[in-house]
């Protein structure tokens, strides 16, 4: 995609939602690291559901070893995979509490040497909770990223990287919350929905998918 082209992406992108925020609950850096920890394979909704009340118990690292790993699960039961995330959440807590003062680190690679947390879930952090400008490449921003060819990558880290070079001001903060929403959305899995996406003509994807006919469903 052409750098003027790139602009012109990411501002049509802007005017079409201009304060895009994550989707998952959280009230403070903590309840963040776990809430993006817990998404993995998982849906935002489905984290949601799970951790509405377990964040009215637990808002600390201390709080959630004293919880346990048991107590944890019986609060995200419903999550694929909740034995072992259950697992890494309480480690993950143990190590913040023993070596930041129960503290999240406000770093990058920090934050990767928690149990569980990997770059995706570093780089969702630093960037909500921290401000920093990181690209979170999750499954729908590396589909996006090279359907349209605003990012072309084999891997998650190759598309990241090629984001971060792309991606210019004033739309590097947000960028990752557009990209992502799209994703979602409209640049579907299966079928793009590219009768309703504001970037249809500046994007590399061929053909173009047509609107349904009326009465016909679309999947999410």
């Amino acid at each position: 995609m052409k750098k003027a082209d790139v602009v012109e992406f990411y501002a049509r992108l802007a005017a079409d939602n201009p304060h895009p925020e994550t989707e998952l609950e959280a009230g403070n850096p903590f309840q963040l690291v776990v809430a993006v920890a817990l998404s993995a394979q998982a849906t935002d909704i489905g984290v949601n559901k799970a951790t509405r009340r377990l964040f009215e118990q637990v808002k600390t690292p201390t709080q959630m070893v004293a919880l346990g790993e048991d107590g944890l699960k019986e609060h995200i039961k419903t999550i694929g995979l909740f034995n072992t995330k259950a697992k890494n959440v309480i480690a993950l807590s143990q190590r913040l509490i023993d070596v930041y003062g129960g503290e999240v680190p406000a770093d990058r690679d920090a934050l990767e040497t928690l149990p569980g947390v990997g770059r995706k879930t570093a780089n969702v952090v630093m960037n909500v909770a921290f401000g920093a400008e990181t690209f979170a490449v999750d499954t729908h921003i590396f589909r996006v990223g090279n359907r349209t060819g605003l990012a072309r990558g084999k891997t998650p880290l190759a598309v990241e990287l090629k984001l971060d070079k792309a991606t210019p001001q004033p739309f590097r903060l947000h960028a990752h919350h557009w990209l992502i929403l799209h994703g979602r959305y409209v640049c579907k899995a299966r079928t793009p929905e590219c009768w309703r996406c504001v970037v249809s003509d500046l994007c590399a994807f061929k053909p173009k998918s047509a609107a349904p006919k009326r009465g016909a469903s679309t999947e999410t």
